[in-house]
């Protein structure tokens, strides 16, 4: 049997100014996905309510205003919408990432390894080797910082000649520290010379430390879905737009108004994909249209209802990248992307 979901009560939120982190709280829920997306802002319709900027495609610390639904001019005509689905449209301006802070970095949020003033360098040391850490932060109460300890001041206090105690080995001066509500690209300067920044919480104390290595990763793991859903893209438009010609692609560019429906196979997107190939689809004449297109693609292997199937999770997994999640997808998404594109390939060759 089929649990329904007991919605909350929108009414208090008319004419409010809320994050989106609050908007899946109240209906307790951790992360966007379509299902979660369409739930809210069907609730949200259902309520007379929407969001400026639209909730599903903000970071989660952003703030959006709850407004009244009739307040919001339509931007599509009821044709340009049929069958169409909002994600996959190109994004509006407020769609771009709001401000990606210090804090939005898991390291920054993670917690710090310190020692006190009076430990033994020795010990110190011992902790960043078996930690496998570069730099250790040495403070009273995690508020106070004395200084950091890092293996390139461990090297000059011995180039130098000084007694190897825990006060000479001491990064002390111009110590790179940050507020965790500061924006991480103005902070990118500091990481590049020190190699690492030290991050404040909203209490004062350190919460955390960003290194080289956290940027580079952060950037990986953004990037690389973003690289393998264009990649998917641009074999996709190589096969249809040498099987398919202008008339059927510019019948289903549904999203655009008649003077703006090219015939480009460039010019599609994931929705248009679907409805250029996929049978089952409730429209009955893009549903035998799609048919057609399918024979013309002459790929007798290609088990059609799987690559259909997979074709719908890729523009799902393109979906939620075009939501900004803080979150990096999960390797078995990751997976499914470089699958499905290491399919394309073998049909596009």
């Amino acid at each position: 049997m089929t649990t329904r979901h007991q919605e909350p009560d929108l009414a208090s939120l008319k004419g409010r100014t809320v994050s989106v982190q609050e908007i899946l709280d109240l209906f307790q829920v951790r992360v966007r996905d379509h299902r979660t997306v369409h739930r809210i802002s069907q609730a949200l319709t259902d309520a007379g309510l929407t969001t400026l900027p639209d909730f599903a495609v903000c970071a989660l610390r952003t703030t959006v205003d709850v407004v009244p639904l009739a307040a919001v001019p339509a931007q599509r005509t009821p044709a340009d919408s049929d069958e169409t689905d909002a994600t996959d449209e190109a994004l509006p301006s407020h769609a771009l990432p709001q401000r990606l802070l210090l804090g939005d970095i898991p390291s920054a949020r993670r917690g710090v390894v310190s020692v006190g003033p009076g430990t033994p360098l020795s010990q110190t040391t011992f902790l960043m080797r078996t930690k496998g850490i570069s730099q250790i932060p040495v403070t009273t109460g995690m508020a106070q910082v004395h200084g950091v300890v890092t293996w390139g001041s461990v090297a000059k206090m011995y180039e130098a000649g000084k007694e190897a105690t825990l006060d000479n080995a001491m990064e002390k001066d111009s110590l790179p520290v940050a507020d965790a509500r500061q924006e991480f690209f103005a902070a990118l300067p500091v990481i590049r010379e020190h190699g690492y920044l030290l991050v404040r919480g909203d209490d004062g104390c350190l919460s955390g430390i960003v290194t080289a290595a956290d940027v580079t990763d952060r950037f990986e793991g953004a990037a690389r879905p973003f690289f393998i859903v264009g990649d998917i893209e641009s074999l996709l438009r190589r096969c249809l737009g040498a099987a398919l010609d202008t008339e059927t692609i510019k019948a289903v560019q549904t999203n655009k108004r008649p003077e703006h429906r090219t015939g480009q196979v460039s010019d599609l997107m994931f929705g248009d994909y679907l409805r250029l190939l996929d049978g089952d689809q409730t429209r009955q004449s893009f549903a035998e249209q799609a048919d057609r297109n399918w024979e013309a693609l002459k790929w007798p292997n290609m088990p059609r209802e799987q690559f259909i199937g997979l074709l719908k999770r890729v523009k799902d997994i393109r979906n939620r990248i075009a939501h900004f999640d803080e979150k990096p997808l999960p390797p078995e998404m990751i997976d499914e992307l470089t699958t499905f594109a290491k399919v394309l390939r073998a049909f596009a060759s």
